[in-house]
C-alpha cells in the first residue's frame, strides 16, 4: 500500500520546491509547514493526488492551470507525512507535527508523584517513536534498539524528575512559594537529559553501521560512521534546545496571570489558560530548535573515513540528519 511512495521525488527535486535552508529563517519557514497540525488530518486520496502532482512537476508533464501554491501545498502535505529515506508514511501520532499534545502535560501545575510519573513515561514513550519514526533510515534498525532507547529514556527521565521532587520537598530551605516555583522548572533538566539518552539509544546503531552519504548528484558514495555521529550531536542538541522555553516561558507567564484579577477571580480559567500558554510557546520553540541545522546536513569528504574521501571527487557530501 506504500509503495506508490517509493516513486516521490528524490532529494535534489526536493530542494527545488522548499525553502532554502542554506538560512535558519529559510530552514525555519520550511519546518512551520513540516510541524502544521492540519497535516495530522491529510486523507489518503489527497496525499497520493499531492505525490502525483509533485511526481508530474518532476517529469515536466503539470496539468495545465496547475499554480505555484498547489505545488508547494503538495510539497509541504508529501514532507510532512512521508519519510524522505524510506519513502513510506510516518505513521501519524509519531510525525514532527503531532507533539505538542504529549508535551502539555509535563507543564501542568501542582504536579503528583503520580502525575509526574505518568506524564514522563508518556512523554519519553511517544518521544521513543517520534526518534524512531523520523530517524535516518538509510540501514535498518533492530527491535532491540528501540525497546535499549524506550526503557533507557523512560527510566532516566522518571528518576530524574522524582528525585528533584522528593530533594525539594525534604528541603527546609525554601518557603512554600518558592518550592512552587522550582517545582514548575524541575520538568526541564528531566526532560533535557532524558532526551539525549532516548535518542542516543533508538539510534545507536547508526554509530557502529554508519549512514549513507551523498554527492552533489544524491548518488550513495558509502557508509560513514563519522556522519553517523555528527548526525546524532545536531539531533541530540535540538532536543536539548527544545523543551528550553517551553519550560521556562510558561511559569515565567503563568506567575504573572495568576496575579490578574480575572484569573484570581475565576481559578477555573488557570488551567485553560496554562494550557494555551504552553502550546503558544510550543509552536514556536519547535521549529526554532530543528531549524538549528538543516535536515540534510553538509559535511566535507575529508573529514569522514579515507575510503569514503577517495571513492568520489566532491569536496562535501550531504546525509540525512533526520529530526
Amino acid at each position: 500500500s506504500t509503495a506508490i511512495y517509493a516513486s516521490v521525488p528524490d532529494r535534489i527535486f526536493n530542494e527545488m520546491l522548499v525553502s532554502p535552508q542554506s538560512s535558519f529563517f529559510g530552514r525555519f519557514r520550511h519546518f512551520i509547514d513540516i510541524i502544521d497540525p492540519r497535516t495530522l488530518f491529510v486523507s489518503e486520496t489527497r496525499l497520493k493526488a499531492c505525490v502525483a502532482l509533485l511526481d508530474h512537476f518532476k517529469h515536466g508533464t503539470l496539468p495545465p492551470g496547475t499554480t505555484d501554491q498547489e505545488l508547494w501545498e503538495a510539497q509541504k502535505v508529501k514532507q510532512a507525512i512521508i519519510h524522505p529515506d524510506t519513502g513510506q508514511k510516518i505513521f501519524m501520532p509519531f510525525r514532527m507535527s503531532g507533539i505538542a499534545a504529549f508535551v502539555v502535560g509535563l507543564l501542568l501545575p501542582n504536579q503528583t508523584l503520580a502525575s509526574t510519573v505518568f506524564w514522563q513515561w508518556l512523554n519519553q514513550s511517544h518521544n521513543a517513536c517520534v526518534n524512531y519514526a523520523n530517524r535516518n533510515a538509510t540501514k535498518p534498525t533492530a527491535t532491540s534498539r528501540f525497546i535499549q532507547g524506550y526503557l533507557g529514556a523512560v527510566t532516566s527521565a522518571v528518576s530524574i524528575a522524582v528525585g528533584l521532587n522528593v530533594l525539594i520537598e525534604k528541603s527546609r530551605k525554601f518557603n512554600p512559594a518558592t518550592r512552587l516555583i522550582i517545582q514548575r522548572f524541575i520538568p526541564f533538566p528531566a526532560v533535557a537529559s532524558a532526551n539525549i539518552c532516548n535518542v542516543a539509544l533508538m539510534r545507536h546503531n547508526e554509530l557502529s553501521e554508519g549512514i549513507d552519504v551523498l554527492d552533489r548528484d544524491g548518488n550513495v558514495v558509502g557508509s560513514s560512521r563519522i556522519a553517523a555521529k555528527h548526525a546524532l550531536m545536531e539531533t541530540a542538541f535540538t532536543r536539548v534546545v527544545l523543551p528550553l522555553p517551553i519550560f521556562v516561558l510558561p511559569p515565567v507567564i503563568m506567575a504573572f496571570l495568576e496575579k490578574l484579577p480575572l484569573l484570581r477571580a475565576n481559578r477555573r480559567l488557570m488551567l485553560p489558560m496554562h494550557s494555551l500558554v504552553c502550546l503558544a510557546v510550543f509552536g514556536l520553540s519547535l521549529p526554532l530548535a530543528i531549524s538549528l541545522f538543516p535536515q540534510m546536513s553538509e559535511i566535507e569528504a575529508s573529514h569522514l573515513e579515507p575510503e569514503i574521501a577517495m571513492a568520489t571527487d566532491c569536496k562535501v557530501l550531504t546525509y540525512n540528519k533526520g529530526l
